[in-house]
């Protein structure tokens, strides 16, 4: 249905306006008159259109929409009206086109799963999976609690990393655009006098003088070098072999390489745990879970735990027999799968994992900043030294004569 604005004037006088949605004007006139609201303009919204619709949902409007689903749901509401609600909601014109025409297919007949299975790259395989378990127990709310969760969750830890990665960037923005300003407008000019001056220059700086004459170009290769490095890397990454490759090595780079470890399990753990909860079967889950891991190595290895386990093998041994997971995961699996608390062992390994990553965002953005500092104090007192070696060397021929 359209949107119309309106303008009117209150029983006491006071002019009002608002957006409504209706057939059309006679019955926002009709709504507004029973309000006691004396319409003075009545008019159909025109929708801004911007010049480039990013067909895009961030995570933060997912796990924003999934939060007022389940509330609303819990207080009652039908879901097409749920949905209709959300919908008017929305900021993002394309979210707002999916949320109705998910509402029109569940009007249609459709299940809400399989509507929203029809936007996979707004709805995971995760969510709609979760959906449907939750549609069959009539526990729709509950499960749609339970994403909002994992979602809030998830978005949290990308928040925490990348404000600890707001401080490094502009220090090292701030280091290149300094060295830039003293190379192109500052060493320019003491080199001048150099020549002028008509004294053999020391190494340092010489070295210092060459690179500055060549500075445009250097600097031009470096970003040029930058762009071709990342323009390779997702050249690369669009193979599966690609991506197993740059995964592995990720795992393996020095401090950061425990943090993705970290972070993967702790993602890979809460959906499991998520989807054990809500009644997944557990082979499905367990492939599911491997491909939110984000990362290739732990989804192959989950793989083939999902092989050996429909072989009837215990979930724990095929875990340890791949040489992915750590001993403390493996052996809180085997508790879980003991005690028959599975999906509670696996939310505390999440936990877990979700502290440690926490803990290593604070350490990593604590030691960065100091070493950050540094190298530019180094950088730039390198400069300076370089600089002023010639005129402290005329210094010294002055004083000898």
């Amino acid at each position: 249905m359209p949107f119309f604005e309106w303008k009117g004037r209150s029983a006491t006088g006071e002019i009002r306006s608002g957006v409504i949605e209706a057939p059309n004007s006679q019955l926002v006139e009709v709504y507004l008159r029973r309000l006691n609201i004396v319409p003075i303009k009545i008019q159909l919204k025109k929708e801004r259109t911007p010049l480039f619709k990013l067909k895009k949902v961030s995570e933060k409007e997912l796990a924003l929409f999934t939060r007022q689903f389940a509330t609303v749901l819990e207080a009652g509401l039908p879901i097409i009206r749920a949905l209709d609600t959300l919908a008017m909601q929305q900021k993002n014109p394309y979210f707002r086109e999916v949320i109705n025409d998910i509402k029109r297919r569940v009007e249609g007949g459709s299940s809400l799963s399989e509507a929203m299975g029809l936007y996979p790259k707004v709805f995971s395989d995760l969510y709609v999976q979760m959906v449907r378990s939750g549609e069959s127990s009539g526990n729709l709310d509950v499960v749609l609690k339970r994403l909002a969760n994992y979602l809030e969750k998830i978005v949290s830890i990308k928040a925490k990393v990348k404000h600890a990665m707001i401080y490094p960037s502009v220090i090292i923005f701030v280091t290149i655009a300094v060295v830039s300003i003293l190379m192109i407008f500052v060493i320019p000019k003491f080199a001048e006098l150099f020549v002028e001056g008509g004294q053999k220059l020391p190494l340092p700086t010489q070295i210092l003088i060459d690179i500055s004459r060549n500075f445009k170009y250097i600097i031009v290769l470096f970003f040029l070098t930058i762009v071709t490095v990342i323009f390779l890397l997702k050249y690369f990454r669009r193979h599966e072999k690609g991506k197993y490759q740059t995964d592995k090595i990720l795992l393996h780079l020095p401090i950061v390489g425990e943090l993705f470890l970290k972070a993967s399990l702790s993602r890979l753990t809460r959906t499991l745990a998520n989807l054990i909860g809500a009644g997944v079967p557990l082979l499905q889950a367990i492939s599911i879970a491997g491909q939110t891991s984000g990362n290739k190595v732990i989804e192959k290895a989950m793989e083939e735990v999902r092989l050996n386990v429909s072989t009837g093998q215990p979930m724990a041994d095929t875990m340890f027999y791949t040489g992915v997971f750590p001993y403390m995961v493996v052996e809180m699996v085997r508790v879980g799968e003991l005690s028959g608390n599975i999906e509670e062992m696996l939310t505390k390994i999440a936990d877990f994992y979700e502290e440690e990553v926490d803990r290593m965002v604070q350490t990593l953005s604590t030691l960065i900043e100091p070493i950050l500092i540094v190298v530019l104090g180094v950088v730039v007192g390198a400069i300076l030294i370089a600089l002023y070696l010639p005129i402290f060397k005329l210094g010294e021929v002055v004083g000898r004569t």
